[in-house]
């Protein structure tokens, strides 16, 4: 797994290496790791006209060093100073000596293969300032490719919120430990592809993580010799309607092809769901009338009536793990006691719509928003989104890397329910179970994008390709977006 490390995490693993190690000695490795990032990135460095933008502090400092060596290999480096009387000294020296250029105008923005954002780091709280945007919308409108280092500016490190104007990086060089900001709000859209640089820190372990296709195929059980059909796991699921059964049609193929040993539905959707899954037993009962079961799906598309809420509190009180989803999730925003009085495990999968059902808006820090609703209704959460967040009770929390625009179309969140129910029939924890569901999902829907608009039958139809393809990557440390 990644572990994503705060600002606080990083300072504090920062100072006894710092006063352990020469001065300078964590700003060259960072400096050095950058170089060597753009050196790969860009193929040669003989001729090549890298700007940097600099602004005051250690985040300048890194970039003048990279420039620096880049400058040694050959390379035609300008830094652009935002505040000239507060640049780096010792950073600038060493730009100098090896023959970079030093201004205070964007004028090589214009010609330059790449362009390094040195202009606020982690400690920098806001959006860009006037004259620091502008500079870098000139760069984003000119030739170059735009590395961000450590932390595009203007993006929060901890909860990626943009305030105003922030550096759109197409990748982002990262010292020590990946960020939050890096993966989760609009922060993710600004870092482009993030490149980790070792300088050395001992941090501890991580509240927050992304899962790697390594991590998911660890929790996707195959069958073994002695397995029978109820020793995988058997998942009940109550969707959809008899008006609308995509839901319950939807759900229970998903289920089915994450390869539990068998699926049970009970609802009013028996007969769509029958006619399209002859392998799920089927009943129109409630879901006393199912059979054993070792966790359920509540919730898709099954209305908000008495006879729902009745089957919604049927399945709620029961001692097995429960995902609960859509309409299920409107009831129990209504009776959120229905939740808290659960000793057993329970997955909510809300967007930031349903989110808001229960008292409050997501707002901007989406980790902590979802770690609040969790630990007030002692649920995971599961809460939907371009880098869905997963938080538990106790405060650990998943930020997934995997996914596609594609699948915000109808449909895609009743795959999700019946991946995540499956693998909670089979004993994961129910976090854990949230995201792996949640990182399958993903890995479907950019397979299953692969030509184009998808439909939420096709990430049905995708989902044994995307095991075999989680499966079949080796484990590398890194997942999507952290490379």
């Amino acid at each position: 797994m990644i572990g994503l490390h705060t600002v606080a995490e990083v300072r504090a693993a920062e100072e006894p290496l710092l006063a352990a190690t020469p001065e300078g000695t964590l700003m060259h490795r960072a400096a050095t790791g950058l170089a060597t990032v753009c050196l790969r990135l860009l193929d040669r460095s003989y001729g090549v006209r890298v700007t940097a933008l600099v602004g005051a502090g250690n985040n300048g400092g890194d970039a003048l060093f990279a420039g620096a060596a880049l400058a040694a290999r050959g390379a035609r480096v300008t830094a652009v100073l935002l505040s000239p009387d507060k640049a780096h000294p010792a950073g600038l020296a060493a730009l100098r000596r090896a023959g970079g250029r030093v201004t205070t105008d964007g004028d090589s923005l214009d010609r330059a293969d790449l362009v390094l954002d040195g202009i606020v780091g982690i400690g920098g709280s806001g959006g860009l300032r006037p004259a620091a945007a502008a500079l870098v919308q000139r760069a984003a409108s000119g030739p170059g490719l735009m590395i961000a280092v450590d932390l595009p500016s203007g993006v929060d490190a901890d909860t990626g919120v943009v305030e105003g104007n922030a550096f759109p990086a197409q990748h982002t060089v990262t010292f020590g430990a990946v960020k939050p900001g890096l993966v989760v709000g609009a922060g993710r859209g600004c870092a482009g592809t993030v490149h980790l640089v070792d300088i050395g820190l001992d941090l501890p372990r991580a509240s927050v993580h992304q899962l790697t296709d390594a991590d998911v195929a660890a929790r996707l059980r195959p069958p073994s010799s002695d397995d029978d059909k109820y020793s995988q796991g058997v998942i009940g699921i109550v969707a959809g309607s008899a008006t609308y059964p995509g839901a319950g049609v939807l759900c229970t193929g998903a289920a089915l092809r994450t390869r539990p040993g068998l699926v049970r539905y009970a609802g009013t959707a028996a007969d769509g769901v029958r006619a399209a899954w002859p392998e799920a037993i089927v009943t129109e009962g409630r879901p006393s009338d199912a059979g054993r079961v070792q966790a359920w799906v509540a919730g898709p598309g099954m209305g908000t009536d008495d006879d729902a809420r009745s089957v919604l509190s049927e399945v709620l009180a029961t001692d097995l793990p429960v995902l609960v989803d859509a309409d299920g999730l409107t009831m129990a925003a209504e009776q959120p006691d229905l939740i808290r009085r659960r000793s057993a495990p329970t997955v909510l999968t809300p967007h930031d719509r349903e989110f808001a059902r229960f008292g409050s808006d997501v707002g901007e820090d989406r980790i902590g928003a979802a770690r609040r609703l969790a630990a007030d209704l002692g649920a995971v959460v599961l809460l939907k989104g371009d880098a869905t967040v997963v938080a538990d009770p106790d405060g650990a929390a998943f930020v997934n890397a995997t996914g596609t625009p594609w699948l915000a179309t109808a449909g895609t969140g009743d795959v999700l329910s019946g991946i995540i129910g499956a693998l909670l029939a089979t004993d994961l924890p129910a976090a854990e179970a949230a995201a792996a569901g949640a990182h399958l999902h993903g890995r479907t829907g950019q397979l299953a994008a692969e030509r184009g608009p998808l439909i939420s039958g096709d990430l049905v139809r995708r989902l044994p390709d995307a095991i075999s393809r989680v499966r079949g990557v080796p484990a590398r440390g890194l997942g999507d977006s952290v490379v």
